[in-house]
């Protein structure tokens, strides 16, 4: 199954192989690794060097140990990314701009792409959580109400990647939405203003619109850019 490998950085080359394997399409998400002896004896390298690429695989979030069953191709890969790039964002020292800038370009893309394939049952789910919006009587509630409308609109997509992207970072972007909207409702009836834009998004997705959602997302974002005083 595996090429012997003959190199000083023995655990990098049994990760490239596995990589291989994966590009190639030998191994699949769900996938069940050969056991460390046996993936040891194809490679003709040490135990020791397998076990650290799987750590190593581990760790970046592509395979999975399962307590007595083994080394598993990972199936979900949500939260895989979510802690380098978080810490990369810290040691960036990302600024809000950029922040802003990030939600947008993807938003705006989702947007696009949900005018063209959103599904009925969304469009309802959309205007149910619009209209909760609307009787929600704690910020709180509101805060966790907007969250949900905007990944609604992530999911209706239908781009595994772009969504896998946001998924990874929804955490950050779940504080950068609290923070946006805090900042908003600090101006006067921010509320309905903020409510009224929402219900231009239903309403263009409804239309299958690609401008019309497009320029409410614009709307959206240079309300949220003029909070911050710029």
């Amino acid at each position: 199954m595996f090429t012997p490998i003959k190199t000083p950085k023995v655990y990098d080359q049994v990760i490239e192989q596995i990589k291989l394997k994966i590009k190639s399409g030998e191994l699949k998400k769900g996938d069940k690794l050969p056991s460390e002896r046996e993936m040891s004896e194809s490679l003709c390298v040490s135990r020791t060097s397998v076990r650290e690429a799987i750590k190593a695989l581990e760790v970046i979030g592509l395979i999975e140990s399962r307590q007595g069953a083994g080394n598993f191709i990972k199936t979900n890969f949500d939260n895989s990314l979510f802690e380098p790039l978080s810490v990369m964002f810290m040691l960036q020292e990302s600024s809000l701009k950029e922040m802003y800038d990030l939600r947008k370009t993807l938003e705006l893309e989702c947007g696009r792409l949900a005018s063209k394939n959103i599904k009925d049952n969304e469009l309802e789910h959309l205007s149910a959580i619009l209209d909760r919006m609307y009787q929600s009587e704690t910020e709180e509630e509101s805060l966790e109400l907007d969250i949900k409308f905007h990944y609604v609109i992530v999911k209706s997509a239908r781009n595994v990647l772009l969504t896998n992207i946001l998924e990874v970072i929804s955490q950050l972007m779940d504080e950068f939405i609290r923070t946006s909207r805090m900042q908003i409702l600090h101006t006067d009836n921010s509320r309905e203003i903020l409510l009224s834009m929402h219900e231009d998004l239903v309403k263009a997705l409804k239309f299958r619109d690609e401008k019309a959602i497009q320029s409410a997302m614009e709307k959206h974002f240079d309300l949220i850019w003029k909070a911050y005083g710029y």
